[in-house]
């Protein structure tokens, strides 16, 4: 089924000791797969595995992959006691050696330069990968899902205009045999007529462009990546049909031949967001 670029996916759960993890991932047009990451830290062993996981899935496009984890962390106060003892017992020194009679208060030991630290619980990333890549798939499910929808509607969008080039096409094949009969009965020798050809024949062009025409509605239909393979075939349409327009010496075919210019660009513009 054909896949749109574009897309998004999330899931999220209460996880035991974690808090609530949650998982977004949302996908654009790139020409190749690009996987940027926001996790929290320590979450940088696990970013070869979450590629796998999402490389399964996707294949191209730009990936961007954002996991949150709220409640998780618990701040907590540390008191170096070690280090508090060896103040305890300098400042005990000073005094008795100078003789000073000051009290040494808690707010001042409190402030001495590593006595007290702020501190954050940390995250073992091994032990939540299990849920983790669980919640991933889920998003990965969902993702897959806008893309192939936004897909579908752009399945529509490429089949209308691909038979709308072939009925154009058809008309311009009718009209230039026509054209090229009334042309040809104006010209008194074979010579006359053939360097007339010579720069104004486009029955190759037209054949060319036929045949493109089918080779890009067949890809509709294949399953996989086949953004590139029909970007490559629209710019071969695209070659046909400004070689048709150089060499074209009729005004009703110079007519639909812009027509088809303009349909084969539209194609052109939304092939880009195929997968």
């Amino acid at each position: 089924m054909m896949q749109s670029m574009t897309g998004f996916g999330s899931e999220e759960a209460e996880v035991p000791c974690f808090g609530k993890i949650s998982v977004e991932l949302r996908t654009t047009n790139h020409k190749f797969l690009e996987i940027v990451f926001h996790s929290p830290e320590g979450f940088l062993s696990l970013e070869d595995k979450i590629k796998k996981q999402i490389e399964s899935k996707i294949k191209r496009g730009r990936v961007i992959c954002s996991i949150n984890i709220a409640g998780a962390k618990s701040s907590n106060i540390y008191i170096n006691k070690e280090l508090l003892k060896q103040y305890l017992s300098t400042l005990k020194n000073i005094k008795n050696q100078f003789n000073l009679h000051d009290d040494i208060r808690l707010n001042t030991l409190i402030h001495l330069p590593g006595i007290l630290s702020l501190g954050e619980d940390k995250i073992s990333s091994g032990s939540i990968w299990p849920r983790l890549k669980t919640l991933i798939a889920k998003a990965l499910e969902e993702l897959v899902k806008t893309r192939q929808k936004e897909g579908k509607s752009l399945y529509s969008h490429f089949k209308n205009r691909a038979e709308a080039l072939q009925a154009n096409l058809d008309k311009i094949k009718i009209r230039f045999k026509k054209a090229i009969k009334d042309k040809f009965s104006k010209f008194n020798t074979d010579e006359e007529r053939s360097a007339f050809l010579k720069d104004s024949d486009i029955s190759e062009e037209i054949e060319r462009l036929a045949f493109h025409i089918r080779n890009f509605k067949n890809k509709l239909s294949k399953s996989g990546p086949i953004g590139k393979e029909m970007d490559f075939i629209a710019q071969e349409m695209q070659r046909e049909a400004n070689t048709m327009a150089a060499k074209s010496f009729d005004v009703a075919v110079s007519a639909r031949v812009v027509q088809m210019k303009s349909q084969i660009e539209k194609i052109r513009e939304q092939v880009q967001n195929i997968e």
